[in-house]
């Protein structure tokens, strides 16, 4: 009989556990490999920079784009890729330039002058084209202390 219960109870906490937990497909989206109809629009969604990495003068911001999955593969051809495939552009305090990035990883920004800046992050397609963008405006304050690389 104790068998019994202690089985039916691990039976018990085993299916609640599965119950509660969430899939890979939940947390990460659909599969990479396979091809999405109708996909909603992709969109960029971005943090103000981190508080604490901005009081030293460093300016880190994460962001994350929805709809679209941020790789290295650039061009034409690649505009018919399902699920959709792109990159961002930034660019600082309206400069002339602005660079690419693919990593998906948080933009990083050190030695700004201390004063008022804005970063515009542009979600692109494979083709450079601008599907979304965000503006994220900060000051560096006085009291920041050099960015130093270590």
């Amino acid at each position: 009989m104790r068998s019994t219960l202690l089985a039916l109870s691990g039976a018990l906490i085993m299916t609640a556990t599965s119950a509660s937990a969430q899939s890979a497909r939940d947390l990460r989206g659909p599969a990479a490999v396979v091809p999405i109809e109708n996909e909603p629009p992709a969109r960029l969604i971005v943090d103000p920079p981190i508080p604490e990495a901005l009081a030293k003068g460093r300016v880190f911001i994460q962001y994350r784009a929805e709809n679209l999955r941020i790789v290295q593969v650039f061009g034409p051809a690649a505009l018919a890729v399902s699920p959709r495939v792109g990159h961002i552009h930034v660019t600082v305090d309206d400069l002339p330039w602005h660079w690419a990035d693919a990593s998906g990883e948080q933009i990083i920004l050190t030695g700004l002058p201390v004063g008022r800046h804005k970063v515009l992050i542009e979600l692109v397609n494979a083709n450079h084209q601008t599907i979304d963008q965000q503006t994220v405006s900060f000051v560096v304050p006085v009291l920041a202390t050099p960015a130093s690389h270590q």
